[in-house]
């Protein structure tokens, strides 16, 4: 299972690409929302219904936490079951995956030490102790980051590839036209 965490401000094709991605690939997502409805509104205006809300996530061994970034991302790194579930899910050894400016809330917990990851630019000075690559995407590690918007297919090509084989990412691509 992935879980996308979303709070009012992500940028949406950080998280509807990826999301529409695994889904063809047949991975099970479900969205969670940090605010205080089920319904979240992206930083272009388009709202979205959450499957659950943050608090009812149930991370277990294998799955998947992905932060979206955009204005959004500042409430993701407020917020105490975010960092909580970063926290389990790194006991538990999930793949935690952030894109854009979201790699910064993992990267202000030092848990990019030593590791390649990518964000938006001017995010860099947040990745503490990371080897800032600019690369659209990195995997490192039980870690997965994307550079931005123009590397959401990217992101979500490497998540599937990850979670169902690159074979089964590889034909997705193809019938997508990527």
């Amino acid at each position: 299972m992935v879980y996308v965490i979303l709070a009012d401000g992500f940028e949406e094709i950080e998280a509807i690409e990826p999301i529409d991605i695994l889904r063809r690939c047949g991975v099970e997502v479900a969205t969670a929302s940090i605010a205080d409805t089920l319904e979240v509104c992206g930083a272009h205006g388009i709202k979205m219904q959450a499957d659950m809300m943050a608090e009812d996530v149930d991370l277990k061994e294998g799955d998947v936490l992905m932060l979206p970034g955009g204005p959004g991302h500042e409430l993701l790194d407020a917020s105490n079951i975010v960092h909580g579930l970063i926290n389990e899910a790194q006991i538990r050894h999930c793949i935690t995956a952030a894109i854009c400016a979201a790699p910064s809330v993992i990267g202000k917990k030092s848990m990019l030490s030593g590791k390649r990851a990518t964000c938006y630019p001017g995010y860099e000075k947040y990745l503490y102790g990371a080897d800032v690559t600019g690369n659209k995407v990195e995997i490192d590690g039980s870690f997965i980051t994307g550079k931005g918007p123009g590397a959401a297919a990217d992101f979500g090509f490497a998540l599937a590839a990850l979670l169902k084989g690159q074979e089964t990412a590889d034909a997705v691509r193809k019938a997508m036209q990527f």
